[in-house]
């Protein structure tokens, strides 16, 4: 993963799909959702920068970490 955060041009989707651990199509709905922030090069290429890859997996782990306390706190 070190290589690829080096890239000038941050992450590819596959890049990002494969950080994540889930498939193109998921990155793609994402970023078209507004979850993930990406940029376009030149060529049209989505790219994403390793920051916003870690900031997106803090807010998930965020969000679950809260839905633990609400359902220790409901039950």
């Amino acid at each position: 993963m070190d290589q690829m955060s080096k890239s000038p041009l941050g992450l590819s989707t596959s890049q990002a799909a494969n950080a994540l651990g889930v498939s193109l199509g998921t990155i793609r709905r994402w970023s078209d959702m507004g979850y993930l922030q990406s940029y376009r090069t030149p060529g049209g290429q989505r790219r994403f920068s390793q920051e916003q890859i870690n900031r997106f997996v803090g807010s998930l782990e965020q969000h679950s970490v809260q839905e633990q306390f609400e359902a220790s706190q409901a039950g």
